[in-house]
């Protein structure tokens, strides 16, 4: 739409003949279209509500933290001030003509809001809960024998985690190439695979292709200020990128599988490598059959449950860890 945060002008989407014409005559360039219109104004609804929760999840957080010293605050606090540049981002991404930059942060910022949520949903999970009887002692101290018992390996516990956040840092980047692949309009700049017509090699121009700065034009809808190499060139990095987080994922779920011994923790890693199978063929499907809308959808929504599984699988390898570190210790 072509105002903030309404849409042209009200509230709700105009509905009646006489809003439409007003509205038509305000904004010739952009004529109405109601199912677009309400598209985006639902999106701007859910995300008001998104904002009003996680300020109302960080007033809690706080006043529980008087009772229970456990409960984290520094995650509330950046919600709050993620959600509050989110806001910021989605205005931008409209008075900008969908400047790439803005959009791409945009999705970038939506996907760390509920990276943030799933970890302080983790983080109060695993808050420690003060047993009232001997009973729930000695249940609680078994199950935590029996923990220690089954401990990540020596070798794992050296390389692991530290190859699983590697994971997550190219995982992350590639999401954000991904973004500016989709807000540059590059996603179908190579229909072909796994080559891209033809000489694509001879017409790379990665200078204009990651200009990030480049104000000149007032609507970059439609991916019109960037020439045909460009797009190439973004969509091919796109798909080098996928290649070598497929390797190192592969690699991070190999690696869990042989030397962990938790069963949560191998589960995870199966988990992983589904997401990331699925992940792989609907990026390959926006290929071949030209980006269809659902398609393209489902290739973000994966994307998403890659991140926060990868993220999962990264506290679980974690917990392992330390809990391995405590069993030496005692031994």
């Amino acid at each position: 739409r072509p105002d903030w945060p309404g849409s042209y002008g009200q509230l709700t989407v105009p509905n009646t003949a006489p809003l439409i014409n007003q509205a038509n005559a305000a904004y010739p360039e952009r004529p109405v279209e109601p199912e677009k219109a309400w598209i985006e104004m639902i999106h701007r609804y859910f995300a008001s509500i998104l904002g009003l929760l996680i300020v109302g999840i960080a007033v809690l957080s706080f006043r529980q933290h008087k009772t229970t010293p456990q409960t984290p605050r520094l995650l509330p606090s950046l919600l709050v001030g993620l959600v509050t540049f989110q806001g910021l981002l989605g205005m931008w991404t409209v008075t900008l003509g969908l400047y790439p930059p803005a959009v791409m942060g945009h999705l970038l910022g939506g996907f760390a809001t509920l990276s943030l949520l799933w970890l302080l949903y983790l983080k109060l999970k695993a808050l420690p809960i003060q047993p009232n009887t001997s009973a729930e002692k000695k249940i609680n101290q078994e199950a935590e024998e029996c923990v220690e018992s089954k401990t990540i390996s020596t070798t794992a516990r050296k390389y692991l985690p530290t190859f699983a956040i590697a994971g997550l840092a190219l995982l992350i980047l590639q999401i954000a190439l991904g973004g500016w692949t989709s807000s540059n309009y590059a996603a179908i700049a190579c229909t072909e695979f796994p080559l891209c017509q033809g000489d694509w090699s001879n017409h790379l121009n990665f200078k204009q292709a990651f200009k990030i700065f480049d104000t000149q034009e007032a609507q970059f809808e439609y991916g019109l200020h960037l020439e045909p190499a460009s797009k190439v060139t973004i969509h091919i990095t796109h798909r080098i990128g996928a290649l070598i987080v497929t390797l190192v994922l592969l690699g991070v779920i190999g690696f869990t599988l042989t030397k962990s011994n938790q069963r949560h923790t191998k589960g995870l890693a199966y988990s992983l490598l589904f997401f990331l199978a699925l992940q792989v063929s609907l990026g390959l499907s926006n290929i071949i059959f030209l980006l269809p809308l659902t398609i393209a959808v489902a290739h973000n929504v994966v994307a998403l449950l890659l991140l926060l599984n990868l993220i999962t699988l990264i506290i679980a390898i974690r917990g392992e860890m330390h809990h391995g570190t405590v069993h030496h210790q005692v031994g």
